[in-house]
């Protein structure tokens, strides 16, 4: 049981590899089996390795970074069966608390290598990179990016219910599709079942054959059901309404965040953590049916860094990219144009830029689509809080060059 007498729901053992701890798995699949049973109204906590399960280590290299073993990610505990829960009821999830280990208090934000993983920005930015952040109370700073340090936002990146085997046939057919008509592009657009690393939990046998060779990857949200969606705002006080798709609902959480701007640009741009999160677990019946439900709802908690609509500093974006070629309403172009703003802004005060594209992964910026209807740009923003910097970036405040070190980067 819990300080308050709460029950852990599933522990875990970070001197162990994840692959052997049965109430972890690294797909999602219908047939996993559950860890453990969750009554519907209880209230539980639930541990957590970080997604790479351990592969990242507080050190001042960032070849662990360089060198992660990508088919073995993301690690989730769970599956858990809630009682009562039916495909066409929705999982009301509240989030009441998520923290760190106390005896682990410290996270990595990741560039992962242009070949092995990359990012929002690995055109410019191709080589590994890494920063370790230090935990104190709800603060957090790193040695590998001097001058800041802010309030934690802690989340999970991941949290979702287990899909039928016909949603999963879906996922995959649509997926493999894309595959099939972006084999041009020469990158990875999205990533089918994989074999190798897979971790069924406490399957084994044929059921980890069957989930190696059909299970969908980790890696994106997905409509149906949530999924990695990497949305900063779940936090303490949130409540999340999840589709049910099988008896039982397998729930899965994990991923957690320390902190995470919005984007999580360098993809494995948050401050990534091992923790415990809890949860209380209710069950809507027919809510799918209730709420026109297509994909998950959310309601965000008020807890969140307060820095006042003064204290941002704005940039925008346009569809226009780097080299001044025309895009039409793209507002993926316009975001990356908006990164690369703030990181020209900020290397004058002497970061560089790979400790920019890291800080700008896991700060609390904020970003919003400011406009999708004015022909040919669109255009996105992001507010960067002037409190997080130990100096003065305003535009009106002198850009004096400081001593601001490095973050880790690869021996290779």
């Amino acid at each position: 049981m819990g300080k308050e007498g709460i029950r852990y729901a599933a522990k875990v053992d970070l001197n162990t590899d994840a692959a052997k701890q049965p109430h972890l798995h690294n797909r999602w699949h219908p047939d996993i089996p559950a860890c453990g049973t969750i009554k519907n109204g209880e209230t539980v906590k639930i541990e957590c390795v970080d997604w790479t399960g351990g592969q990242i280590g507080n050190n001042d290299s960032a070849d662990d970074v360089q060198n992660v073993d990508l088919t073995r990610i993301h690690y989730l505990s769970g599956p858990f069966e809630i009682e009562t829960a039916e495909p066409g009821d929705v999982l009301v999830v509240d989030i009441q608390d998520v923290q760190p280990f106390e005896d682990h208090p410290w996270g990595f934000t990741g560039i992962f290598a242009k070949e092995n993983g990359g990012g929002f920005l690995d055109e410019l930015y191709p080589k590994a990179a890494k920063a370790i952040w230090d935990f104190e109370g709800i603060y957090c700073s790193s040695r590998h990016i001097p001058g800041v340090k802010f309030a934690g936002l802690i989340h999970p990146g991941i949290l979702g219910c287990a899909p039928s085997h016909e949603i999963l046939k879906t996922w995959n057919d649509r997926e493999g599709q894309l595959i099939k008509e972006c084999s041009h592009m020469g990158r990875d657009v999205a990533l089918p079942p994989q074999p190798q690393n897979v971790h069924a939990g406490s399957g084994e046998g044929d059921v980890k054959e069957k989930v190696g060779k059909e299970g969908a990857r980790t890696v994106p949200g997905r409509p149906e059901h949530g999924g990695n969606c990497d949305i900063k705002n779940l936090s303490r006080g949130s409540k999340v309404y999840l589709p049910v798709h099988v008896k039982g609902a397998k729930f899965s959480v994990g991923d957690l965040h320390f902190s995470q701007g919005d984007g999580e640009i360098s993809f494995c741009g948050a401050i990534e953590m091992a923790g415990v999160i809890t949860i209380k677990f209710s069950v809507m019946k027919g809510g799918v049916k209730h709420l026109a439900m297509k994909s998950p709802i959310y309601v965000p908690g008020p807890v969140e860094p307060q820095f006042g609509p003064g204290r941002y500093i704005y940039f925008e974006g346009f569809s226009v990219d780097e080299n001044g070629k025309q895009y039409y309403l793209d507002t993926t172009v316009a975001y990356r144009q908006t990164c690369l703003r703030i990181i020209e802004y900020l290397r004058r005060y002497g970061y560089d830029d790979y400790q920019i594209y890291l800080l700008l992964s896991c700060a609390p910026v904020q970003g919003h689509v400011a406009g999708i209807v004015d022909i040919p740009n669109s255009c996105t923003t992001i507010g960067v809080p002037k409190d997080i910097f130990d100096f003065d970036i305003s535009p009106e405040a002198p850009a004096d060059k400081r001593e601001l070190g490095s973050c880790a980067f690869a021996s290779s």
